[in-house]
């Protein structure tokens, strides 16, 4: 009896060609990057000729994308490399080391803006009201990440890349920045000068908790984070499913970027000559790795009485 074959659609679900991967990932990025160089411009100049914190600080957030659309980049360069003799398991967590440094500049961006933006309401004062350009600005800019978020992300399912995914939550959290920015700005205009500052509040807390969350994620993965339940289930399903292979058991696992590491002991038949245990392994191994997003598979065989 043969044995079960990963269907069709798990195989397209979880088999991506790297080098497909690769030039998605980098002509998506220069996509947000030309964007966000054109927002950024736009934004910055407005907002200072028109008086409005929130403004400028939404150009700063567009600032902080164009520097992880870099990360993005290089880490995109770095990450689908094979492996070599100081990396024998590949460059994947190039990806997890920039989705860190993401995290850390979207933290440090936020405070930034929090701290202005306190300083500036402690002195009402000096607060006035903003240009009307300043709304339109702030509503183009809203519609204009928002598009990207649900291009970005649309490119990363297409490839499977978290790093990818986690370019595009940036681009939604920009839009949610700048959907506050418009409130703030209307409110402005309509006689509460306060809330341009408080606009410009909002915008940090949003981009120091996007950070918190990227960096927490990532650093996960690089402190060797088991990969999800359902793929632990999918992989022990595919083991158990092999032909000669009677029991499962230890499987453990760990990401490397967007990849996962699988280690697991088979039971065997202990009767079988060492050539046919290797056979049952080594299948067992191909049909993992052709099944789920796995860079490589370590087995143990347990011989057992039949």
């Amino acid at each position: 009896m043969s044995s079960p074959s990963p269907s069709p659609s798990t195989r397209q679900r979880f088999s991506v060609d790297p080098i497909e991967r690769h030039k998605v990932s980098q002509r998506s990025t220069w996509v947000s990057v030309l964007l966000n160089v054109v927002l950024t411009v736009v934004q910055f100049i407005v907002g200072s000729l028109s008086g409005s914190q929130a403004l400028v600080a939404d150009a700063i957030h567009s600032l902080s994308d164009l520097l992880s659309d870099a990360v993005v980049l290089v880490a995109t360069r770095f990450s689908h490399k094979a492996a070599d003799a100081d990396h024998r398991y590949g460059h994947q967590r190039f990806e997890t080391a920039a989705c860190l440094a993401i995290g850390l500049l979207l933290l440090g961006v936020g405070v930034g803006m929090l701290w202005r933006s306190i300083q500036s309401l402690s002195t009402p004062e000096q607060l006035q009201q903003v240009d009307v350009l300043a709304l339109w600005v702030a509503l183009f800019t809203l519609c204009a990440k928002e598009l990207l978020f649900r291009y970005l992300m649309a490119e990363a399912r297409k490839v499977r890349s978290s790093l990818l995914a986690s370019n595009a939550w940036h681009a939604r959290s920009d839009a949610a920045s700048s959907l506050v920015v418009a409130l703030g700005i209307g409110g402005n205009l309509m006689g509460w000068i306060f809330l341009d500052a408080v606009a410009a509040l909002f915008v940090g807390l949003m981009i120091m908790r996007m950070g918190v969350r990227y960096a927490w994620e990532a650093l996960g993965d690089l402190m060797d984070r088991a990969a999800s339940e359902q793929d632990m289930a999918d992989i022990h399903e595919v083991l158990a499913g092999t032909q000669g292979v009677h029991g499962v058991h230890d499987v453990r696992t760990r990401k490397m970027g967007d990849m996962i590491m699988v280690d697991a002991h088979l039971e065997i038949d202990g009767s079988l000559s060492v050539w046919e245990g290797h056979q049952i392994s080594e299948q067992a191994r191909e049909r993992v790795m052709a099944a789920l997003p796995v860079v490589d598979v370590m087995l143990h065989l347990d011989p057992i009485d039949r």
